[in-house]
């Protein structure tokens, strides 16, 4: 069986659109859908059901899919042992990351954990897709959600809280909230993509002082963190947004500083298979260090 085809057949399984599968391998949609055709007609049976809102697995797809995720993982493995190095801080480190904590959080760290390592060939991908770590994706994820998976293996990274932002700009306009309530009356700026969530509560302003199950209409969303936060730094509104995001924009004020908001957590996650190899415990012990860094500074300063 051709191995490149089961490739491209687990992404769409996993990703659930031939989109997304096509923006992971790099390749175009045709291409994908002529790789399934041709292996749905030497298999003789449909993989896939398609309809309107994706692609759903058919009892021989699920079958197909449950083995290759089991034969992808072994094969990463083996391939992880074999490619391992005799000097345990050399070689090659992939590190997936969602688009917000990556670009502002772990990016600015790079090049400290680099000089201290220079023998390690880092790569890091940043996407707010899932990533598999069981078909050797990538060898660590950052990731703020946690899974059932035993093979796998959760550090928590750091936990930080979310605020509300504005800008002064905004604010002078519309006045300033002084209770939650008063978040009905104002212009809030959301995460609009639900697949692809950075974090639970992204979207908790909605709800933030509303009567259960009541959410709020937002009046802007942008699918990028960052991009919430510029907006609202040029007075689009309110948005509730994690630390590490709002720091980046000079502009930004901190309203309703003394509500309860919800904890942002993040995970350092890897294979169980892969809990010896020295390369991920260098980036854990360096990553935890820097957050644990910044906590301290933090009281320091307040």
């Amino acid at each position: 069986m051709d191995w490149d085809k089961l490739k491209v057949f687990y992404t769409v399984a996993e990703s659930g659109s031939f989109t997304r599968a096509a923006t992971h391998l790099e390749i175009s949609q045709s291409a994908i859908s002529r790789q399934i055709s041709t292996l749905e007609s030497r298999m003789g049976v449909p993989l896939f059901l398609r309809h309107a809102r994706g692609l759903i697995l058919t009892e021989q797809g699920e079958l197909l899919f449950r083995t290759c995720r089991e034969v992808f993982s072994e094969l990463a493995m083996v391939q992880a042992r074999i490619t391992e190095n005799t000097k345990a801080s050399q070689g090659a480190l992939k590190v997936a990351a969602t688009i917000g904590f990556g670009t502002t959080w772990i990016v600015p760290r790079l090049k400290r954990f680099l000089t201290k390592y220079p023998e390690i060939q880092l790569t890091l991908r940043l996407s707010d897709d899932p990533v598999d770590l069981t078909v050797h994706e990538s060898d660590v994820a950052i990731s703020s959600s946690v899974t059932e998976d035993k093979d796998l293996i959760y550090r928590e990274l750091l936990c930080r809280p979310l605020y509300i932002y504005s800008s002064r700009k905004y604010l002078l306009n519309f006045g300033i909230p002084l209770r939650p309530e008063d978040l009905d009356y104002h212009r809030l700026v959301v995460f609009n993509d639900n697949d692809m969530l950075p974090f639970t509560d992204v979207n908790w302003i909605l709800s933030c002082g509303t009567p259960p199950g009541i959410k709020r209409d937002p009046y802007l969303s942008i699918n990028n963190l960052y991009g919430i936060a510029r907006a609202v730094e040029e007075g689009s509104g309110i948005a509730c947004l994690p630390p590490y995001i709002a720091k980046k924009c000079k502009k930004l004020v901190q309203i309703l500083p003394d509500i309860q908001t919800p904890l942002v957590r993040f995970y350092f996650v890897y294979p169980r298979q892969l809990k010896d190899l020295q390369r991920i415990n260098h980036l854990w012990t360096f990553l935890s260090d820097e957050a644990i860094a910044e906590a301290d500074m933090k009281e320091i300063s307040s």
